[in-house]
């Protein structure tokens, strides 16, 4: 074997053993839940939603990101949802597209489409029909305590909506958190929509997060927003379910 290839070999062979012995890095990603769409029947509606997203750093200074996406329910209780990711706040980004939610109560199936893979899973649905409030006071074995206020009556984008703020304290000691620690939620709710308009979340642990939609429309959305987009290809796990039972 020539010198200088035994010499390369030695010197990979000593490189290797130089190097740390860890995996590769991952990366965080965070998902900021929306306001929640009811599968009801005779609803129909669309809108604009945004989000706007502020988190204080341990030096005090803040990251304040924002986002743009599109929703809507059809007159038989489907829901269409985008999921895009966060981009600076005041920059001229756009919001990237990632994922198309479809949600069917009526064939009881939902669909995830990647704009990464141009693809469509299908999956079971349970439709969820109604809001479930919990009532104030102690919960989760007396570790945390809610609290609830009603904040009156406006008007959004011409529909009355009524406004809730709930706070939540978390026990000192429950999380490794030596004092309590305290949360608020506001809703600003449409009854006729039975939707929140609004949505405003500030919690010491995630920041604050505002959601709010606007552009409203009743009208009857596009039927099509409710199929597959065109070209994606479909994969319906519902069968290797049942199978794998």
């Amino acid at each position: 074997m020539p010198f200088c290839l035994v010499a390369l070999l030695l010197s990979a062979s000593v490189l290797r053993t130089q190097e740390p012995e860890r995996g590769p890095d991952g990366k965080t990603s965070t998902h900021v839940s929306g306001v929640i769409l009811l599968a009801i029947p005779g609803r129909p509606f669309s809108a604009h939603t945004s989000t706007e997203w502020t988190r204080t750093l341990a030096d005090g200074s803040t990251i304040t990101t924002h986002l743009d996406a599109n929703l809507a329910r059809d007159s038989q209780g489907r829901i269409y949802r985008e999921r895009r990711s966060f981009v600076p706040a005041n920059s001229k980004e756009r919001s990237r597209l990632n994922e198309v939610h479809i949600y069917d109560p009526v064939a009881r199936k939902q669909m995830l489409c990647s704009t990464r893979f141009f693809q469509c899973i299908v999956g079971s649905y349970a439709p969820m029909t109604f809001f479930e409030t919990r009532a104030p006071g102690p919960f989760a074995d007396n570790t945390r305590f809610l609290t609830r206020e009603k904040l009156g009556t406006d008007v959004i984008e011409g529909i009355y909506v009524t406004g809730t703020r709930e706070t939540t304290t978390i026990n000192a000691g429950v999380l490794g958190n030596d004092r309590p620690i305290v949360s608020t939620r506001e809703f600003w709710y449409s009854d006729e929509l039975q939707t929140n308009l609004v949505v405003i979340r500030d919690d010491p642990q995630e920041g604050k997060q505002v959601i709010r939609l606007s552009k409203i429309s009743q009208a009857e959305p596009d039927s099509h927003m409710f199929e597959p987009p065109e070209g994606y290809a479909v994969r319906d796990d519902r069968m290797r379910t049942r199978t794998a039972r």
